[in-house]
């Protein structure tokens, strides 16, 4: 009984801290609820490239897609129009220039080397090492100035490159280009095996907005092709607050009713069943703003849908349940049997929907994916709801009670059996009754 007294505790400190998330943390809406931004994107030739190919298009389509995700949004669209043109729906963002200057944007990093002339000029030669050769970026800060700075990790195939650069230039000047601007000149003193490589943005140094944006573009990757935005436009929204607030209504009037339904059926058993699910609905909408989520209609759906899966498993545990208690078993036994019996039913249900949600995630379009997404977490949550909590709530109030009222679970008295005694210990005789 401690434990159960100890997880019930554990149950209500996390309810309370979701609700705490809900009411403080603002909720992250598509752009058919509150719109947003709406551009489009054309590839240019040069000539390195000649033509416009599928493939370049599918690379310049994957490269902004990064480019939106580290904008931090969800919920983005970006589709091919025609053979050349890309179609990018941003939800909620006002600020448009922004937007179109980080997407527009090349993240050509180079190294160079120095070559002197007869006349004693110094010149910048590429060295091979680019911005490809950059595993991740970050933003840091200098030991002794303080200053911003950008730090770089190369992947393999850099690291090795950039020893042996460095190698190669002990005593001189080694350049780093950001899109064709030299951002610093350092001097190497040593051969560099570690793989790191900093970019201090020379005397007066980075501002931090600066540094973040060049990390950004960095990490999102440079563009196969150059890339021109060629139309631009707000986005209002589709379906707006007026549809989230038919929402809300619609989904406390379907909560209402299937609470109804649970207290009038199971009576005591659905009384635990709301509570459960009340308990249910804010750690699952809590995980929603933690994440962030960003919830579409068709993610509200999903939530909702994954209620009723909630409400599923709950159903069979409590006919699971009511079984045992018509055979004669004690509550005690009953309760566990009927979640023992149930428990398979209620994993090759849910691990079905979360099979078929993970297609559509990776598979389907922007908002099939949040719909999927919000699906998976419900139903996965809806487990733990079903399993941990209304099992611990039905142990806390009728674990080590007698049956005196069947009528609290929807029973009559004549549908209840005389439960086997077992009058002998030994194991093979020893079944669901009450042990000598």
């Amino acid at each position: 009984m401690k434990n159960k007294l100890i997880l019930f505790w554990i149950i209500m400190a996390l309810a309370i801290s979701a609700a705490f998330v809900v009411w403080k943390k603002p909720t992250s809406l598509g752009l058919d609820l509150v719109g947003g931004s709406r551009l489009i994107l054309e590839a240019q030739t040069s000539e390195s490239t000649k033509t416009i190919t599928p493939e370049i298009m599918d690379s310049l389509q994957y490269a902004i897609e990064n480019r939106v995700n580290a904008l931090g949004v969800g919920e983005t669209s970006v589709q091919k129009i025609g053979t050349k043109r890309l179609l990018i729906e941003i939800p909620n963002i006002t600020d448009t220039t922004k937007a179109k200057e980080f997407i527009g944007q090349t993240a050509e990093l180079e190294f160079k080397r120095p070559i002197t002339d007869a006349q004693g000029n110094i010149t910048w030669q590429s060295t091979g090492l680019t911005g490809k050769d950059i595993k991740k970026a970050l933003v840091g800060s200098a030991p002794t100035t303080g200053e911003w700075i950008v730090e770089l990790e190369f992947n393999m195939e850099g690291a090795k490159k950039f020893s042996n650069l460095t190698k190669e230039l002990i005593g001189k000047q080694m350049a780093i280009f950001f899109n064709g601007e030299e951002k610093s000149a350092p001097r190497v003193n040593e051969q560099i095996s570690a793989g790191r490589a900093q970019i201090t943005g020379g005397e007066g140094g980075f501002e931090y907005a600066e540094a973040k944006n060049m990390v950004d573009l960095l990490n999102a990757g440079a563009l196969p092709v150059g890339a021109e935005i060629i139309q631009e436009e707000s986005v209002g929204p589709t379906l707006g607050q007026d549809s989230i607030n038919k929402s809300k209504i619609a989904g406390l009037i379907g909560i209402g009713a299937v609470m109804v339904f649970m207290i009038l059926y199971y009576r005591a058993l659905g009384v635990i069943s709301c509570f459960a699910l009340i308990i249910y609905a804010l750690i699952n909408f809590a995980i929603y703003k933690l994440v962030p989520v960003t919830l579409t209609l068709t993610g509200i759906a999903g939530f909702i849908l994954s209620i009723g899966m909630a409400i599923d498993a709950n159903i069979l545990i409590f006919e699971r349940t009511k079984e045992e208690l018509k055979m004669g078993r004690s509550l005690f036994t009953a309760i566990n049997s009927g979640f023992d019996r149930a428990f398979t039913s209620i994993f090759d249900s849910n691990v079905s929907t979360i099979i078929t949600c993970l297609i559509l995630y990776y598979f389907g379009a922007s908002m099939v994916k949040g719909f999927a997404l919000t699906l998976i977490i419900g139903v996965i949550l809806s487990m733990f709801s079903a399993i941990t909590v209304t099992k611990n709530f039905m142990h806390l109030t009728f674990g080590t009670s007698e049956l005196k009222y069947p009528e609290l679970f929807g029973l009559k008295k004549e549908e209840i059996e005389n439960a086997y005694v077992a009058t002998e210990t030994k194991r093979e005789k020893a079944k669901f009754g009450v042990l000598d």
